[in-house]
Parts: C-alpha cells; structure tokens; sequence
C-alpha cells in the first residue's frame, strides 16, 4: 500500500487520513483471535492496567507492527528509516465508561522533530457507538497547546490529559470496519467516546512511527527497529519478541515500560501503573 500525493497532501492539511485498508477479514479474524487468546493464556501480563507494549510479548503483535501495507504507508510521511515508540492495546468493553479525552500524543512523548506518525489499527468495527477516534481537522498547525491532568477514573490516558476549550462541532469521526487503519499527526487534537453497543471495540495504536531524524528531548526511549538504517544511538533497542510471554521477552518490556513511565509522568503529581 502506497499512498498517493493527493493523501499524502490531505494528512499534511488535515493532520488524519481514514480509512486505508490493511488486513482482509480472514487475517483481522486471525489476529483477533490471536489477541483474546492471548488474553486467557497471559492474563496477568494483559488486562485493563497492562495494555501497553504487548508487542513486545508477542510476536504476532511484532510481525503486525513491521507489515509491509503499513510500513509503506508511513515511509510516505516519515521517510524509510522508520522505528516504532510504542504500542497499546485500546480495549472498550460493552457498556463501559471508558474514554480518551482530548489530547495530542507529542505532548508528553519528548521527541523531536515532530517527524512521526500514529497508526490506529481497528480488529473490531470502530464506530461512533462504541467509541471510535474522534479528529479535530488542522489542530496539528499550530503545535503543542495546553493540557490539564485530570487522573479521570475513566479516562484511558495515563495522566488523563485534556485539551480545554475544544471545537468539538468540529469533530470528525474515524469509522473504521475491522483490518482498516487511521494515521494521524503526533500534535493532532483527538479523543474518543465511551462504548455504548454491547460488542468489545479493540484497536491497536502503534504511537509512534519515527523517522530517522527524531530524538528524545530527555530519558531513555526503548523502541524497536521496523525498517531501513539501524537504530539510532540516542535510543535503547528492544528486539522483537521470539516467544509469547517469555522470561526474556517479560523482561523487555517491563524495562521499556519503566522507561515509557519515567517519560510520560515527568512532572506529574501521580502515576498510574503501565
């Protein structure tokens, strides 16, 4: 999957482009199943406080992560020498509370340039019923603006960081069917609702894929290689994992949570568990 000038044009006015096909119904199945069955067998290193970097501790998650439909699609707005940050499992189950308010990724993430990219894979229908990403057109233009941690009960972010005085008439929501996916600028204000339907919604977010000129500001940031040039020396490598939930791999990512943790509440008043 390539994307064309005229998409490519639209994600830089816009800040989103929605829906590009990735996966077929038989590979999204195959990979929801693959995550729910995950779910059973790990259950202590996946649940509702333990979403994040499950890539790390899956290979499937892994091999999904470097696929080629989405690989190509991000070398179009970041280059060819690309890692990823991180991953998180957005999981809503039937008739929750749960919400992400709104934010921009870069905001706490301490990197620059500003040459990265968010992939929102849907496993599931995303729908304005059951809580998909919700969009507001151009925001990334004017950069970083002010958030407030509010800790919400119910909000999925970590600090339950919140844009104040958004034009949510403005909102534009991105309905996805199951194996589609959204990419969207790091200083994008976006949310999403609670799920009202009595389905589970689940995505992936793959936050973010790096170009080969982005740095940390500050801390240790573990990502992992997805293609082209080596990992860059300023940022600490994890490799992709060999086996589902093994000791090395466990401790891999509990070392690149810590680390994701450390950066993300820096200055805050309290954390959550990863």
């Amino acid at each position: 999957m390539t994307l064309t000038k005229a998409q490519v044009q639209q994600f830089r006015e816009n800040g989103w482009l929605a829906p590009l096909d990735v996966l077929d119904p038989v590979e999204v199945g195959t990979v929801l199943a693959q995550y729910e069955r995950a779910e059973v067998d790990h259950a202590e290193h996946l649940h509702a406080e333990n979403r994040n970097n499950a890539h790390l501790i899956l290979p499937f998650l892994a091999d999904l992560a470097k696929d080629p439909r989405i690989v190509s699609a991000v070398s179009a707005l970041v280059g060819t020498d690309i890692t990823l940050w991180s991953t998180v499992m957005f999981v809503k189950e039937p008739h929750s509370g749960s919400f992400v308010s709104w934010h921009q990724d870069a905001k706490y993430m301490a990197l620059s340039p500003d040459n990265f990219v968010t992939a929102w894979l849907a496993l599931t229908p995303s729908t304005p019923e059951n809580g998909c990403v919700a969009v507001i057109p151009g925001t990334h233009h004017a950069g970083a603006r002010p958030h407030e941690d509010t800790y919400g009960e119910d909000n999925i972010l970590t600090r339950g960081q919140n844009v104040p005085d958004v034009d949510e008439d403005a909102a534009v929501d991105l309905v996805l069917r199951p194996g589609q996916m959204s990419l969207h600028h790091p200083w994008l204000v976006h949310g999403s609702r609670p799920n009202a339907t009595s389905q589970r919604r689940i995505g992936l977010a793959l936050q973010a894929y790096l170009g080969a000129d982005v740095v940390p500001e500050h801390g240790a940031h573990h990502v992992m290689h997805i293609a082209g040039r080596p990992v860059r020396s300023e940022f600490v490598e994890s490799p992709p994992p060999q086996r589902a939930a093994g000791d090395v791999e466990l401790q891999v990512r509990k070392d690149a949570n810590q680390a994701f943790s450390d950066v993300l509440y820096r200055g805050a008043e309290i954390r959550r568990a990863l």
